[in-house]
């Protein structure tokens, strides 16, 4: 039997965030009460007519440049004619002869290595009702009707579910860089279509797609590619071909399986054609000029600058990254002449320690990276010790004074050579003891000898300064 390969392939959708939905005039925001943000024309009452939401237009465009895509000349919407209990007027207005892009391409990473992802298309659309299925009745909430829904359709290019799950992450913060939508998986913001085939290592032609509709998680779009290449491997090697079929599949959760649903329907099924009341209408190349410096530096670019013109670690930057307010934090540490390295290392400790601790957002933190500045300054020059400047860390924040505030004579670091001296020869002078101990071989007594100093100057002594002093007395 022949080695199988795997191709999977991606239809990823996220709603949008706006005020209103894409073509309803119903308030767009998450709901746990059912048809509380709904219109007529999201149960699709007579005579209710679509009106485009331009923002969502414009947000579907900035994606679409962000991704490299090739945007059309004219905006066209297309009605995808099916019959559903959540569809209510019996078609989807979406976009299929002219979406908002095409022949896009990205870089990801995929455990430290970097590949291409190609991009099919992506489109604009609305999203339909929801079902809330009970004991013996199943009931349809509006809420989701009219949702602003952007379609992300990959080429067939993944050959592993580490790789698909990766992209998601990878898009997940993608959305949330360009301030298009939360990309919350447990509000149900991100689902994923997996179409999955095997074939030959050798062979030129891809096996029979299969595919599973609307997996709502990262780990269940790991599992269900896992568990198909194993389902369908298994049928191929035991000779049950015609066993693998075009059809669509779902989910299950709690076994960890995919189950059949129907068999696959194909494009012209749905009988698509132009939306007739919403006409197209031209994409001017100055708006697009317009959504395009608008557009920030998105995760995966800033990673590999911070790795490689400010020599931080994977890891390091990684973190910073994660979070497009973190990042710019940072960045606007670097635009004040702060050390890369130390403006990282003070963000991922003690800051995200604070925010996480205290469920804060870095907009709110009153530590601005200014102040920052000011703290790292005075830890630079020797003037705190790291223990003080933590502690003035806490302090600032808490009672939102500056960092001057919090510095004294009195608790400056004690960094003056001679007269730590002093105070050191002071002390060993009174322990000859102890430093005859030290000599047989008893080192750990050298960390006895620190902390009489510490205590002596209670706690402000610069303690590489006083290691470094102890060491010339204790050797001479």
């Amino acid at each position: 039997m022949k080695k199988q390969v795997a191709t999977i392939g991606l239809e990823m959708h996220c709603e949008f965030k706006s005020n209103s939905k894409v073509f309803s005039p119903a308030k767009n925001a998450y709901s746990e009460i059912p048809n509380s943000n709904i219109a007529p024309l999201d149960m699709a009452f007579p005579g209710t007519l679509p009106v485009v939401n331009k923002k969502c237009v414009e947000d579907a465009l900035k994606v679409s440049i962000a991704l490299h895509c090739t945007q059309p000349e004219y905006m066209v919407f297309d009605r995808k004619n099916y019959y559903y209990p959540d569809l209510p007027k019996g078609y989807q207005i979406t976009q299929m002869a002219s979406p908002v892009g095409v022949n896009g391409k990205i870089d990801i990473e995929v455990d430290g290595k970097i590949i291409p992802v190609y991009i099919h298309d992506v489109h604009l659309e609305e999203d339909s009702a929801s079902l809330d299925h009970f004991f013996d009745t199943s009931n349809i909430d509006y809420n989701r009707s009219e949702v602003p829904l952007f379609e992300l359709v990959t080429e067939p290019c993944f050959h592993s579910a580490e790789e698909a799950g990766a992209f998601i992450e990878h898009m997940i913060r993608v959305y949330r860089y360009l301030g298009v939508s939360d990309a919350d998986t447990k509000r149900g913001q991100i689902r994923c279509d997996v179409n999955v085939s095997i074939a030959d290592e050798d062979s030129l032609d891809l096996g029979t797609k299969v595919e599973t509709k609307n997996v709502n998680s990262i780990g269940g779009v790991i599992g269900t590619i896992n568990y198909e290449i194993a389902r369908q491997t298994k049928l191929k090697e035991e000779g049950r071909y015609s066993e693998i079929v075009q059809e669509t599949r779902r989910w299950d959760e709690e076994s960890g399986t995919t189950k059949r649903m129907r068999g696959k329907v194909d494009a012209i099924d749905y009988k698509y054609f132009i939306e007739p009341n919403i006409p197209k209408y031209k994409i001017s190349a100055e708006w697009l000029k317009e959504i395009k410096e608008g557009i920030p530096r998105l995760h995966f670019e800033r990673k590999q600058d911070y790795i490689n013109n400010y020599g931080l670690s994977s890891y390091d930057a990684e973190v910073l990254v994660k979070d497009r307010e973190i990042s710019d934090y940072f960045e606007e540490c670097l635009s004040l002449g702060i050390d890369a390295k130390s403006a990282a290392n003070w963000i991922s400790t003690q800051i995200l320690g604070f925010l996480n601790k205290n469920n804060l957002n870095i907009k709110d933190l009153y530590l601005t990276p200014m102040r920052l500045k000011d703290l790292i300054s005075e830890l630079d020059k020797k003037t705190i010790s790291s223990k003080q400047a933590k502690e003035i860390f806490e302090k600032v924040i808490k009672e939102k004074k500056e960092i001057k505030d919090f510095i004294s004579k009195e608790n400056t670091q004690m960094s003056d050579k001679a007269e730590l001296t002093k105070i050191i020869e002071e002390i060993l002078a009174s322990n000859q003891s102890q430093i005859e101990e030290y000599k047989k071989g008893r080192t750990n007594i050298f960390d006895y000898f620190v902390g009489q100093v510490m205590k002596n100057t209670r706690g402000k002594a610069n303690p590489v300064l006083t290691k470094e002093i102890l060491n010339e007395k204790l050797k001479g």
